[in-house]
Parts: C-alpha cells; sequence; structure tokens
C-alpha cells in the first residue's frame, strides 16, 4: 500500500510508524499540495481527498526524503548547532554580567586567565550566583558539543565522501557532513543549477517582458547547510587563489555580503561536482573543472 502525507516537521514518527507495518509512504511538498487545490476551503476531509485525487492521477508533488543514517547525521547536526546558539547567548550574558561589575572592555572571559579575573570582580550575592551558574551552563554546553563532535568525526571517518570533501580548503567537518547528507544521492540532480536552487542559493527571477532582473537567493532547502557554505567561504577565500580573484572583483562590485552569498554558491557547486565525479580537490583543479560563474542578487 503507498501512503501520501504532506511534509511536516512532526510527522516523522508517523512515517516511521506506517513504513514500519511494511507500507511505503510518499511525503509531498505542502505548498505545492496547496496551490494544486481547486478550492480554497481546506479541512483534514478535503486534504486527504485532493492528496488520493494526486496519487491517483500521478501527479503528486512528491519531495526527497533522506535515508535514515542521513537523517540521523543531520538532526545531529542541527541540534549541535542549535547548542552553539545558547552558548553564544550564555557568553553574551557573562560579558554583560562583566561589564556591569566594572569590567573594562571586552575580554576572553573563558579562557584561564579571562576566567581567574572574571572570578575577582566583586558582585553582589545574586550577581556572583549569575556568574557562577553562566559559567557553569557554559562548561556543559562546551562538554556536550564536544561530545556530538567525536560521534560526528566518528562517522566522518568511515566515509570516503566526507574526506574527499575536506580535502577542499574551507570545507571542514560540519561542512562536509552537511553536504554529503543534504545531497545524498547526488545523481537525482541535472547540474549545478537544480543543486543550488534546492539548497536555496538560486537568485529569485523577476522578469517582465524582454527585462530579466534577479533579487535576492530564495532560501529554500537547508538553512543549516547554507549557514555552513557562508561560513566556509570566509575561510575559502583565504586559502583558494581562484575564489579569492572572484570574492574580490565582487567585493568591489556587489559589496560584502552578495560577494559572500556567491562564494557560498560556488563551494556548494564545486562540493556537488567532488560527490558527483569521486574525485578530490587537487583533481579537481587538474581538470579545470568549474561550475558557470554565479548569478548574483542585485
Amino acid at each position: 500500500m503507498i501512503v501520501g502525507i504532506e511534509a511536516s516537521g512532526y510527522s516523522t514518527w508517523f512515517v516511521e510508524l506506517v513504513e514500519g507495518l511494511g507500507h511505503r509512504v510518499l511525503i509531498g511538498d505542502a505548498a505545492e499540495v496547496r496551490r494544486l487545490a481547486k478550492r480554497r476551503q481546506k479541512n483534514d476531509r478535503r486534504d486527504a481527498g485532493l492528496i488520493l485525487d494526486l496519487l491517483l492521477k500521478g501527479e503528486f508533488p512528491q519531495v526527497h526524503r533522506p535515508c535514515f543514517e542521513s537523517r540521523e547525521v543531520l538532526r545531529l547536526l542541527r541540534y549541535r548547532h542549535k547548542l552553539v546558539q545558547v552558548r553564544t547567548r550564555a557568553k553574551n550574558s557573562l560579558q554583560a554580567l562583566a561589564f556591569s561589575a566594572g569590567s573594562a572592555g571586552r575580554s576572553r572571559l573563558l579562557s584561564r586567565e579571562g576566567r581567574a579575573r572574571f572570578l575577582q570582580l566583586p558582585m553582589s550575592e545574586a550577581m556572583a550566583r549569575q556568574r557562577e551558574e553562566w559559567l557553569s551552563l557554559v562548561d556543559d554546553l562546551n562538554a556536550r558539543i564536544k561530545s556530538l563532535d567525536a560521534w560526528l568525526e566518528q562517522k566522518a571517518k568511515r566515509d570516503e565522501r566526507v574526506q574527499r570533501l575536506q580535502t577542499h580548503p574551507g570545507i571542514g567537518l560540519l561542512t562536509s557532513l552537511a553536504l554529503v547528507h543534504c545531497l545524498e544521492p547526488v545523481s537525482r540532480f541535472g547540474g549545478g543549477r537544480k543543486v543550488a536552487a534546492y539548497v536555496g542559493l538560486d537568485p529569485m527571477e523577476y522578469s517582465s517582458g524582454d527585462k530579466q532582473r534577479f533579487g535576492s537567493i530564495s532560501k529554500g532547502g537547508s538553512r543549516l547547510l547554507r549557514y555552513l557554505l557562508a561560513e566556509a567561504a570566509q575561510i575559502t577565500v583565504r586559502r583558494d587563489e581562484g575564489l579569492k580573484r572572484f570574492y574580490l572583483r565582487l567585493l568591489r562590485r556587489r559589496g560584502s555580503q552578495k560577494a559572500k552569498v556567491a562564494v557560498a554558491r560556488k563551494l556548494l557547486i564545486r562540493g556537488y561536482i567532488l560527490l558527483r565525479d569521486g574525485t578530490d580537490y587537487a583533481e579537481f583543479l587538474s581538470r579545470d573543472v568549474e561550475a558557470r560563474p554565479a548569478r548574483l542578487a542585485t
């Protein structure tokens, strides 16, 4: 039996339950399903009828569902990202507390020397308790993130695709894992533009008549992968001469943000090529394989 459902962030348990019973589950693009509805009225019975009709006609807008291993890796990558965000907020709160206690200027509060000075600052009882608990929270988060990194590193060591991606300057553990498990299998993409559109690094088009204009990126797909690529791009432009020249040229014309996005898109397509062809960075350069120039947001 085939079961069709709309994509939802809370449907994982149901999908796994139905699959465990031996049925095939197709997940549909919720926005596209709504677009195909002939009537605007929405309720569960009407939605179920629409999904059934689309399945019977072979028009159900199915979206890709990663394999179990990829879902597990991506889940922990997203979890790690959230822990890092919490740690950043905790560090900012510690810095604000230091300022309130009379510390002059920003300092590395969590280094050995910085922490020693921070602990010596005179504080009221309430402020001292805040200091103790914020420091304890940061220490706990550091331990949790370190444990996650160890798990991710073990996954990376056993995957040749991840190892090949890490030969490219700027692509580290997190970015390589996200690329592999967001794009798998790469054979489903028809080329670099399809990959850019899937990740949301393609420019939105606003064309009329004979005028063609491109706006900001679509921001569809994995928000985490876009973030990691943007972070990796800042390292890549310092280590890859070709992308450094590309970045500096765009920096003068379009500004830093658009230049960074363009490099992130280049990096994404390079990663796709390495995965598609089973090559590493050195072979990529020797073959002079490169994506078409990135369209930029205007």
